[in-house]
C-alpha cells in the first residue's frame, strides 16, 4: 500500500481542522494503525474503536440490537450505525466503519468469505458500500479492506490530488 493516498486524506483533514475516527471489526485496528504510520496522524486522530463482538458494537458505538438481528454484523445497515456512532462518541468530523468476513470461517448464506461492509460518515451524511474481495486469505482480505477505505476516502473527499 502506498502512503500517497493516506497522506492526501490526512492533509485534506488537517488543512480543514477536521478529525477522523474508525470503527473496526474484521480489520482489528489495521486501519487506525495505517494512519498512525504517518507523521502528524495525531493532528486528525484522537481515538479509534475495535468492536469485534456485537456486544461491543452496541455498547461502544450504539449499534441497535434490532439492526444486528435483522441484517447481521456484516451489513451496510450495521456499518452505517457503526460509523455514525463512532463519530458521535469521538466527536469526530469523519468516521469510517468496517465489518466483514475475513475467513476462513464465518461465511453465511449470501455473505461469502471476503464480504466487507463499509460506512463512511462525512459532512454529516453517511454513505455505505458492500464489497466482495473473494477468498484471498484472512490477512489479504483485511489489507484489501484497508486499501479500499483509503481509496474511497480520497475519492469521497476529493483529496486525490492533495498532499
Amino acid at each position: 500500500m502506498t502512503d500517497g493516498t493516506k497522506k492526501a486524506v490526512l492533509e485534506y483533514l488537517r488543512a480543514r481542522g477536521q478529525s477522523i475516527t474508525f470503527a473496526e471489526s474484521c480489520t482489528g485496528g489495521l486501519l487506525a494503525a495505517s494512519l498512525v504510520d504517518l507523521p502528524s496522524a495525531s493532528c486528525v486522530l484522537n481515538e479509534s474503536y475495535v468492536t469485534y463482538a456485537n456486544e461491543a458494537k452496541c455498547a461502544l458505538l450504539g449499534v441497535s440490537s434490532e439492526t444486528l438481528t435483522a441484517y447481521g454484523a456484516v451489513s451496510m445497515e450495521t456499518a452505517a450505525e457503526m460509523a455514525e456512532g463512532a463519530a458521535r462518541r469521538a466527536h469526530a468530523d469523519a468516521a469510517v466503519a468496517v465489518s466483514g468476513i475475513a475467513g476462513p470461517d464465518g461465511a453465511t448464506e449470501g455473505k461469502p468469505v471476503g464480504t466487507v461492509a463499509f460506512g463512511f460518515y462525512l459532512d454529516g451524511k453517511t454513505e455505505t458500500r458492500l464489497m466482495h474481495f473473494g477468498a484471498l486469505g484472512r490477512q489479504a482480505v483485511r489489507e484489501a479492506a484497508v486499501q479500499y477505505v483509503w481509496d474511497t476516502l480520497a475519492e469521497l473527499l476529493g483529496a486525490e490530488g492533495n498532499g
